[in-house]
């Protein structure tokens, strides 16, 4: 199933600073957290920083990311709504914004939902993850 594009986001044309993402992740989300690149099959949500990075194992069937304190995966950046969005895990794993305020992008691509491929890069805010898959 392709992206769908929000009809609510303006798309902008002009660059967006990113944030030290790694520095956003809350010490939650780190707790299954490993510092290199996932040998293991499985699927995965890397946080990349200027030399650093954090991959996050995607083992639940539905993960929240957000601000909020309820978020399966915490990212502590005020560009990141409470509840941004979800990522549902079943054959192929899908993104769904959560109505959040700034939207959730798939390589650079306002989407509501969309199908993940290894390698495509979220902005959620400010901050961006790269889903992974290994196999």
């Amino acid at each position: 199933m392709p992206a769908q594009a929000s009809p609510r986001f303006a798309v902008s044309q002009e660059p967006t600073e990113r944030v030290e993402a790694v520095a956003s992740v809350a010490p939650i989300g780190r707790a299954d957290a490993a510092l290199e690149r996932p040998t293991e099959p499985g699927r995965y949500i890397e946080v990349e920083s200027p030399g650093e990075a954090v991959v996050i194992p995607l083992a639940r069937g539905v993960t929240h990311i957000g601000r909020g304190v309820s978020a399966d995966l915490r990212l502590d950046e005020a560009s990141v709504s409470r509840r941004h969005a979800i990522l549902v895990s079943r054959q192929n794993v899908r993104v769904l914004d959560d109505r959040s305020a700034n939207g959730t992008l798939v390589n650079g691509r306002p989407v509501e939902r969309a199908e993940l491929s290894n390698g495509d890069v979220l902005a959620l805010g400010r901050v961006l993850l790269r889903y992974l898959e290994v196999s």
